[in-house]
């Protein structure tokens, strides 16, 4: 895990301390030892977690400047990106959000055991009272963007950026979103690109310009019945 990590942000072009490169091997090790009796990620060989959970999100840190910034993971799962954003730019005032209340004990847990700090939220990114107070939401295989961008738009601060991990095809979901994400008060920026084990990872990065109108976000079963 350690010698995959360094050699892909070798690549990357991302420096880690010793300190650093340690602290993700513990939340590896926590990881995939959790996951023999909880569901946390079908990726569980330690070079694999490195390369596709570590590298992957690490690789947000050269789209933007997280530096003392406050960031929201919407729908965080097992922590990512949310964690190694957190682990490699450790000024983040990072907030995790996930709807599964045993995932969120968990992160809550590991994270106090490795001295980091992070508050874990349990509830749904529509019911969660955090209205534009955010310089970054950031969201990894969550949902389809025009779904996804009503569940972080508006946690989003005017002039702060939502940033979307997607795969290659992220083109159509990007034009068939472009109205959502102008009704909620953001506007598409750019799209960075990278690669991660031989496939093409593309970060959507949305400038919010305005604030959401107070309607939005809607229940989660209108959002998905009749995405915007």
């Amino acid at each position: 895990m350690e010698q995959t990590l360094r050699s892909e942000c070798a690549r990357l072009g991302i420096a880690l301390t010793d300190a650093q490169v340690q602290q993700f091997c513990r939340f590896g090790q926590a990881l995939i030892e959790k996951n023999k009796v909880m569901n946390l990620t079908a990726i569980t060989e330690p070079q694999a977690v490195a390369k596709l959970h570590f590298a992957d999100c690490l690789a947000l840190l050269q789209a933007a400047d997280f530096h003392g910034k406050s960031v929201i993971d919407v729908g965080c799962g097992a922590g990512f990106p949310g964690v190694p954003l957190k682990l490699g730019e450790p000024t983040i005032a990072l907030t995790l959000l996930d709807s599964l209340q045993k995932r969120v004990v968990w992160l809550r847990e590991t994270l106090e055991s490795m001295d980091v700090q992070a508050q874990c939220v349990a509830a749904r990114a529509e019911e969660y009272d955090a209205r534009e107070q955010f310089d970054f939401a950031v969201s990894r295989a969550v949902a389809r963007l025009n779904v996804l961008a009503e569940l972080c738009l508006p946690f989003v601060k005017v002039g702060g950026c939502f940033l979307a991990m997607k795969a290659a095809a992220a083109d159509e979901e990007l034009s068939e979103a472009k109205r959502a994400v102008k009704l909620l008060g953001g506007q598409w920026e750019r799209t960075e690109e990278y690669e991660i084990d031989g496939a093409c990872r593309r970060v959507l990065i949305f400038r919010k310009t305005h604030p959401t109108p107070k309607q939005y976000p809607r229940r989660f079963a209108k959002i998905k019945q009749q995405p915007l």
